[in-house]
């Protein structure tokens, strides 16, 4: 196959899925992060529903140190599909004393989104939540299927996995618990990559190469900005990186590239030899970070 050609099927799978969290659930809600799987996931539901608006509103936990040409994409995209849009934020959770700032070298706002995100759901009533998360990003997300069935508690369990078969996706679920659909789930990054070509999507700036203040750390590059912590002897210097994954400020490590358009970011990911979460700080962390982030509630 040619690796510069989307497979059509994959689109045909991912409306069926919205449609069917659509048809199953009473109150679901689409996980919205200003990267591009949730860019496309926007794209495929306006598709899924078109010419009537997207049923269902956008949710977005703001951790407070996102990218703010990220808050800007958002804000943009949702004005021009006259889109609805939940915000919560973690300060809030703080402010609340439901979660502890972290401090140190390798603090991070992003495990605290759970407590946000989990308290969101239980205020707007939603019981299904869809998201951008792909079985080849992962190991833990491999394990996922997608209709994934989280308790009362919000937690994930990887041995209360529901057999798919035939593509028949089972939405039933006890009183308190809900659902994380994932219509991209068979989708990889080359995938999201070359449907965003076909289908002439926007992305935030951040995605392509640009000069920007950062610092190494630990063979990664962070980017500057007051939310990340920085030592006295790391040295802040510019540089020509773009993000090929897009979480906040303080877990998100920029890459060495010159690829300032579509075209030069698909051939740097058919050379790449890691895969796209490693330019994830937090999920360094442990070997089973992502997991125990599912565990207990995570997106």
């Amino acid at each position: 196959m040619n690796k510069n050609h989307f497979p059509q099927q994959l689109e045909d799978e991912a409306i069926y899925i919205i449609r069917e969290v659509a048809a199953q659930f009473e109150r679901p809600a689409l996980l919205f992060s200003g990267g591009k799987d949730s860019i496309t996931l926007v794209h495929l539901a306006r598709k899924a529903f078109f010419p009537a608006k997207v049923p269902f509103p956008l949710l977005h936990i703001d951790t407070g140190h996102n990218f703010p040409e990220t808050i800007a994409f958002r804000d943009w995209l949702v004005k021009k599909f006259d889109l609805r849009l939940e915000v919560r934020y973690v300060q809030d959770s703080i402010d609340q004393k439901k979660a502890v700032e972290e401090s140190g070298k390798y603090s991070s706002r992003n495990t605290l989104q759970t407590i946000t995100l989990l308290d969101a759901i239980e205020e707007l009533k939603f019981d299904a939540c869809i998201g951008g998360a792909r079985r080849d990003e992962e190991k833990a997300r491999a394990k996922e299927r997608i209709f994934s069935v989280r308790d009362d508690f919000g937690q994930w369990d990887a041995k209360r996995q529901r057999p798919e078969l035939f593509d028949m996706l089972n939405g039933k679920v006890n009183l308190g618990e809900n659902v994380r659909a994932f219509p991209i789930s068979n989708w990889t990054e080359l995938d999201v990559w070359n449907y965003i070509r076909r289908e002439n999507l926007e992305l935030p700036t951040i995605y392509f190469a640009h000069e920007r203040e950062v610092f190494e750390r630990d063979g990664m590059i962070w980017p500057y900005s007051p939310f990340v912590y920085k030592s006295d002897d790391e040295q802040v210097f510019k540089k020509i990186v773009r993000f090929r994954t897009v979480g906040d400020m303080t877990c998100t490590a920029a890459v060495d590239s010159e690829a300032s358009d579509l075209e030069d970011v698909i051939g740097e990911i058919l050379a790449a030899t890691i895969s796209e979460r490693g330019a994830r700080i937090d999920d360094k962390r442990s070997e089973a970070a992502m997991e125990k982030r599912k565990q207990q509630g995570y997106f």
